[in-house]
């Protein structure tokens, strides 16, 4: 399955791109686009980096030769031979995995938004779960996440939350995570302790920049400004710094769309106004991006009711523990770990399907 040079790696290929990033950022006038440059930054640190794990590669395949020929001539290396071939087998994977990461988006930082579907009280604090799940998710795989929005409920949990994720490759990551997402357990605001169950929806949406335009008629778009509050806005909530932009149109396939964005993190109503500009348009670029690939019937919808029936995965605290996606059927019954954002197992399982299945 590997190759040095073309096939799923291309190592020498990754050399040559090297080479030419290298190159661009000897220009003098590199810095005068910089929203370019750190794009251009950003491509090279990745590529480095995959370079640099396949040659990682080649001594962990030295060292698993070595040890194959002390066995062959007696000495007692067999448990040495074997944490070393395990190894070499972890870092295969998951450089076949991150090499699978050549989506058009993949790159790019991810905006992801949480919702509580319908259930009141219920509903909100399932999706206050899901937020610090992906949270944790963000923290413990090394990007930098910020509150962009949070909204909280009356009683408890929120109305909604937003997340920025960034970091090398966190939409690609993060896109499988796109749905509607459904708990079963015994509630813990029901006096009779009857089983619950619960939805919130994830969409996520891939940060963009100026080499992608967005047209948007702003007079199509509501801007309503409120005190900012809560988790983010703790520093800012004396006046109203907070941004909500309403957009309601047509997208490409004739379908009638209402798209909000909000963002309460900056100290000032109009950092905030541009912040919130950028996630309406990057949400509205993902909408339309679905639409394109469902015609090439290469995704399913992202963006469902919800509702039963729609869900990508159920979350079951009661009468048994199990987390399980729909879609590829992985699951665990580890649902403590997934609820503090152990997630790698079922992103991966996504993306690998959705890679042989394209």
């Amino acid at each position: 399955m590997w190759k040095r040079s073309g096939g799923i790696f291309d190592y020498d290929g990754r050399k040559v791109r090297i080479k030419e990033l290298e190159e661009k950022t000897q220009d003098p006038n590199f810095w005068n686009d910089p929203d370019r440059a750190q794009q251009i930054m950003k491509d090279l640190d990745h590529e480095k980096k995959m370079v640099g794990k396949w040659d990682d590669l080649n001594e962990l395949r030295s060292d698993v030769k070595v040890y194959q020929e002390f066995l062959e001539e007696g000495e007692d290396v067999a448990k040495e031979l074997e944490a070393a071939l395990k190894e070499l087998q972890k870092e295969v994977e998951e450089l076949e995995f991150k090499s699978m990461m050549r989506g058009e988006d993949d790159h790019r930082d991810a905006i992801l938004t949480i919702n509580p579907g319908a259930g009141g009280t219920e509903s909100q604090d399932w999706a206050e779960m899901v937020y610090r799940m992906y949270k944790r998710w963000g923290e413990r795989s090394g990007y930098e996440v910020s509150i962009a929005e949070y909204q909280e409920g009356e009683v408890a949990g929120i109305k909604s939350a937003t997340l920025e994720i960034e970091g090398d490759y966190a939409y690609g990551f993060l896109k499988s995570e796109s749905g509607v997402h459904r708990l079963v357990r015994i509630s813990p605001f029901d006096s009779n302790s009857r089983r619950h169950t619960s939805f919130c929806s994830v969409f996520v949406s891939p940060v963009i920049d100026d080499t992608i335009e967005v047209d948007i008629d702003e007079n199509n778009v509501e801007l309503q400004r409120f005190h900012a509050s809560g988790a983010g806005g703790q520093h800012v909530n004396k006046v109203e710094t907070g941004v909500r932009l309403i957009w309601e149109g047509t997208l490409s396939d004739e379908s009638e769309e209402r798209v909000v964005a909000e963002c309460q993190q900056e100290r000032s109503q109009l950092q905030n106004r541009e912040k919130a500009w950028r996630l309406l348009k990057s949400k509205i670029y993902e909408l339309e991006k679905n639409i394109r690939e469902r015609e090439k019937q290469k995704l399913e919808e992202s963006k469902n009711k919800i509702e039963w029936g729609s869900q990508i995965r159920s979350y079951v605290f009661h009468p048994y523990n199990m987390v399980k996606d729909h879609r590829t059927d992985f699951e665990t019954s580890d649902t403590e770990a997934v609820m503090d954002g152990e997630l790698d197992e079922f992103i991966k399982s996504y993306l690998m399907a959705d890679a042989h299945a394209s």
